[in-house]
């Protein structure tokens, strides 16, 4: 069965975004520098660290990135396997992915106030592994989706979209005449708004194992809606 479609996918997929934007905070600011969602970011960071520049971290960067392509291997077997079969492939990715962010949250639990990274290093690189492994199982979700301008981790294209296929740009290729603008700027927007109110949770103190375990929530309530979605619009297409 496929996802929902129309406004409802939007809707969901922006929410992702903003989870995705907490997410990231979460893992940079309190975990060492390190993103778990935008690896193109992290295989800069290992550029410079393996430089001996900036003083970056290689180990934190390596579980990141090789827990994200585990994660992308992972829910693409996955996901194939449930679509082949006639079953609702995308809420079980998302049930899927609330589960490593859960065990994520377990593995940092009583890790003390945000500030400063106070867990010891073996469980640090378990949160940030299970993090990366559901951002990687996430962006096969999105792919699989194909919500236009709406990856839920890379801002990178829509922006550049956003702004070619705006009055500034003006590019008929590329969307200007159209109404993409808006929802390119929802997709940069929440992506900013997720980046905000995770620094913002992490400045007051919150515990990242309480924020991780918020986003789990979030995606976990999304997988439980869609299905009585997708029962309504095939309802309404007979």
């Amino acid at each position: 069965m496929e996802p929902p479609s129309g406004t409802a996918l939007i809707v969901i997929m922006v929410g992702l975004t903003v989870a995705t934007g907490v997410l990231d905070a979460v893992s940079f600011l309190a975990l060492g520098q390190v993103f778990t969602a935008t690896q193109t970011g992290n295989l800069l960071f290992l550029g410079f660290g393996i430089a001996g520049q900036g003083g970056l971290p290689v180990v934190a960067t390596v579980v990141s990135l090789g827990a994200f392509v585990l994660g992308a291997a992972l829910g693409a077997r996955l996901e194939s396997t449930l679509a082949r079969h006639g079953r609702q492939w995308f809420p079980m990715a998302l049930a899927a992915e609330a589960v490593l962010l859960a065990c994520s949250a377990l593995a940092a639990w009583e890790s003390g106030p945000a500030r400063g990274v106070t867990l010891p290093p073996g469980r640090r690189y378990a949160v940030i592994g299970l993090m990366a492994m559901a951002m990687g199982m996430r962006n096969v979700t999105a792919l699989r989706a194909a919500a236009p301008d709406l990856t839920t981790t890379v801002e990178t294209r829509a922006m550049t979209a956003l702004v070619s296929g705006s009055l500034l740009g003006r590019d008929r290729r590329l969307g200007y005449g159209t109404h993409a603008v808006p929802r390119r700027l929802t997709s940069v927007g929440a992506m900013f708004a997720g980046g905000l109110l995770g620094a913002v949770l992490i400045g007051l103190g919150t515990r990242p194992m309480l924020v991780i375990l918020l986003v789990a929530a979030l995606v976990a309530a999304v997988a439980l809606l869609v299905p009585g979605m997708a029962r309504r619009r095939a309802g309404a297409e007979e």
